[in-house]
């Protein structure tokens, strides 16, 4: 088990496996020791989507589990692309879209959710890293939260 893994494992996070995507594009792409992930909606460990609107019916704490989530899909994706998220040198980028109702303004509360999270399996070295968090008024299957990442890995 990678140390990635062994960190998920402590967290009690089991990583599932890389949803099919929701449309006509790729769900990662490699291009040298770049991994782009295409964006990772908020899904539940019994595979629900979590749903609603920051502001209206979905607190900030709701908000950060649902970004916590699209954290764990997206390391997912790297497993399913990389084969060993050990090959995973670090995460470059996240970008994040908060599914919010007018006004709200919470948004990077929200998407520290996920950031929180790759720098608890990551490490501090590896999973710092820069972002944007930025609302939107609906996302696809009306998640939550989606995010999308850029991961530099080793050949």
């Amino acid at each position: 088990m990678s140390n990635i893994e062994t960190a998920l494992k402590a967290l009690g996070v089991e990583l599932p496996d890389a949803p099919k995507p929701l449309g006509n594009f790729a769900p990662y792409l490699i291009d040298g020791t770049d991994l782009f992930i295409s964006g990772q909606i908020s899904i539940d460990p019994n595979g629900r989507v979590i749903t609603g609107r920051l502001g209206e019916e979905v607190s900030i704490e709701q908000g950060q589990e649902a970004a916590r989530c699209c954290a764990i899909g997206l390391l997912a994706r790297a497993k399913g692309a990389l084969g060993d998220l050990e090959r995973i040198d670090r995460l470059v980028k996240l970008g994040a879209f908060v599914n919010a109702a007018p006004g709200f303004a919470a948004h990077p509360q929200v998407v520290n959710g996920a950031s929180d999270l790759m720098v608890a399996t990551l490490g501090a070295e590896k999973g710092t890293h820069v972002r944007f968090a930025v609302g939107s008024s609906s996302l696809p299957a009306n998640a939550a939260v989606e995010i999308e990442a850029h991961f530099r890995v080793k050949a």
